[in-house]
């Protein structure tokens, strides 16, 4: 049973989100997808998993974070702490229809507002990140811009390349990455917890996974030996996938 779910942020924006509920019951538990930056609830990964998951009874809530897909906002003024407030928010929205069994996968940008979220201590069953950043998330994003943080600052926004062309991102991004840590927020989590990391991620280093995982205290790190950031090798993809959707079936 899929089925189009609108939330709110705390600031009153609309968020759109896809339940798929195999079971048709709340009594199983439910994953909240969050997906990477500048793409969306629709990108084939998290519908991949969606369907791996729901083979297992297991349900999904995919949703697109403020700026992005069909949720309100506009893509320059996301921040990270506008998406953990919307990974926390979407976790509140499904308490409140009856599910009590939830557990958070994040990929990437997904992955540290997941990981941030998780820290304080929302009630959750599982956390699972797939090449999460933990740490210097605007200088990341400088460098895969080509950008001079400065000139960022001067300017008060930068171009974002992505699929659609170049986006405006406000300087605001940086700002509010610089306060948060996603190796601060590690030290506060003892669910079980896996992540699962590319050995050649040119965009974000796998080092960063080897220190978060090693400050959470029930946390299994697997390195997929050869892959990159997007995993486009195929087996390398099969891999990923099947060690996520196992371990999210096992702590289920």
């Amino acid at each position: 049973m899929h089925e189009k779910l609108f939330f709110k942020n705390t600031k009153g924006g609309k968020l759109v989100g896809i339940l798929s509920n195999p079971t048709g019951g709340k009594d199983k538990l439910v994953v909240v997808i969050c997906h990477g930056f500048d793409t969306n609830k629709e990108s084939q990964t998290y519908l991949l998993l969606e369907k791996a998951l729901n083979k297992k009874d297991i349900s999904t809530f995919r949703f697109d974070f403020f700026g992005h897909g069909e949720s309100d906002g506009k893509f320059e003024d996301i921040t990270i702490s506008e998406a953990v407030n919307g990974v926390l928010n979407a976790v509140g929205f499904l308490k409140e229809k009856g599910f009590s069994k939830i557990g958070l996968f994040g990929s990437s940008f997904g992955g540290m507002a997941a990981l941030l979220a998780a820290s304080k201590k929302p009630g959750l069953r599982l956390l699972v990140l797939k090449s999460p950043v933990s740490d210097y998330l605007g200088k990341l994003l400088a460098e895969e811009d080509n950008a001079d943080v400065s000139e960022w600052k001067k300017e008060g926004f930068i171009w974002h390349e992505t699929k659609r062309g170049k986006l405006r991102l406000n300087y605001s991004f940086f700002e509010d990455a610089e306060k948060v840590s996603g190796f601060e927020a590690a030290k506060k989590i003892n669910i079980p917890t896996l992540i699962v990391h590319g050995s050649l991620d040119n965009v974000v280093p796998v080092e960063q996974s080897k220190k978060t995982a090693s400050l959470i205290s029930n946390c299994r790190l697997e390195v997929i030996e050869g892959a990159g950031h997007k995993y486009s090798n195929p087996a390398e993809f099969e891999k990923m996938l099947e060690q996520v959707a196992n371990f999210i079936e096992k702590n289920s």
